[in-house]
C-alpha cells in the first residue's frame, strides 16, 4: 500500500462538493485524515472563493490510476475542462504527493504537484502532515509553511468539518 496526499478545491457549491468529495473518498479508501477547510480567494482569475482542504490516503492504485480515479471523481461532479486552466469548478482534486516519487507525466501528473507553492495547498498538507518531508527538497511541509510568505496572513478557516 502507498500514501497519497491529496489536495481538494471547489468554488462552485464548494461546501456541498467538498462533503460529497470527502464521502466518495472514504468510500473508496475506507480511512481518510482531512484538514480543516480553508477560504482562500481564486488564484490566476476572478472568481468566487475556493474552499480547500488537505487530505491522506493510502491505496494500492498507482500513481497514475489513482490519478485517473480522481479525473473521474471530478468528471461525475461537472468539472468542465474544455475551458481556461484557471477557472471555476465544483471540483479539483489533484495528487501532492505519492509515497516519495519525484514523477513528470503523463499528461499533468507532476509529483510533487507544483501548487505546493501556493498557500491553499501548503496549508491544508501542513496541518495533516507537518513533519512530511517534500521530496526532491528534503524539507518538511512545516518549514516550507514556516518560509511562505503567505503565514503571517493564513487562508481563513471554515466551519465545515470533512472528517
Amino acid at each position: 500500500m502507498s500514501t497519497a496526499w491529496l489536495s481538494l478545491g471547489s468554488n462552485l457549491a464548494p461546501a456541498d462538493n467538498l462533503a460529497r468529495a470527502a464521502h466518495a473518498l472514504r468510500e473508496q479508501f475506507g480511512d481518510v485524515v482531512f484538514s480543516p477547510v480553508y477560504r482562500t480567494p481564486a488564484v490566476g482569475f476572478q472568481g468566487p472563493d475556493f474552499l480547500n482542504a488537505a487530505a491522506v490516503i493510502t491505496t494500492d492504485l498507482s500513481p497514475v490510476e489513482l490519478n485517473n480515479w480522481l479525473h473521474a471523481l471530478e468528471d461525475r461532479f461537472g468539472r468542465d475542462r474544455s475551458g481556461p486552466r484557471f477557472s471555476s469548478r465544483p471540483l479539483d482534486i489533484d495528487i501532492v504527493f505519492y509515497d516519495d516519487l519525484v514523477l513528470e507525466g503523463p499528461g499533468n501528473l507532476r509529483l510533487p504537484r507544483p501548487e505546493l507553492q501556493f498557500a491553499f495547498v501548503l496549508k491544508p498538507l501542513c496541518d495533516v502532515a507537518p513533519g512530511h518531508r517534500v521530496p526532491g527538497d528534503g524539507r518538511t511541509l512545516a518549514e516550507l509553511w514556516s518560509a511562505h510568505p503567505d503565514r503571517k496572513a493564513p487562508p481563513a478557516p471554515e466551519s465545515l468539518d470533512l472528517g
